[in-house]
């Protein structure tokens, strides 16, 4: 019952977020420490972009529901949405583009600035997920 709650819900997408941060972290980190490793290519995380199709899903399948009668177990329903706590951060090697000679594709300005973001976005959300924590002390100790 209460896991099912808004709260909870955001408390689950702050900790996704998290977990999605640290891989986003380590894949920036490889990439800024091979930028001089011939053909060696980058490797992108991609994750917001699911979460929000996912999001999206549970708003239309609530919105535009229609009944699907199954009377066999080979029947596919009209729609089921994707569910978001399904979704895992996927790695990309970008093995199209190349920035040098050598075939290395690595933009350090590139990966600086994106691991600039993904700690700003880190602390955002360590910081959303504390006041959440706050909220819960304090209706946990109303009488």
């Amino acid at each position: 019952m209460f896991t099912e709650t808004h709260l909870m819900k955001t408390q689950d997408l702050l900790e996704r977020g998290l977990n999605n941060a640290m891989v986003r972290r380590k894949a920036i980190s490889d990439n800024i420490a091979n930028a001089d490793v011939p053909n060696f290519k980058r490797t992108e995380v991609v994750f917001e972009s699911m979460i929000k199709r996912a999001l999206e899903s549970e708003k239309i399948e609530k919105e535009k529901e229609v009944p699907t009668r199954i009377s066999d177990s080979r029947h596919i329903e009209f729609f089921k949405p994707l569910d978001y706590r399904e979704v895992k951060p996927k790695t990309n090697v970008d093995f199209l583009s190349t920035m040098r000679p050598d075939g290395n594709n690595v933009d350090i300005e590139k990966e600086v600035v994106d691991s600039n973001q993904n700690q700003m976005t880190y602390n955002l959300m360590v910081e959303r997920l504390n006041q959440n924590n706050r909220l819960l002390n304090i209706v946990l100790r109303m009488p």
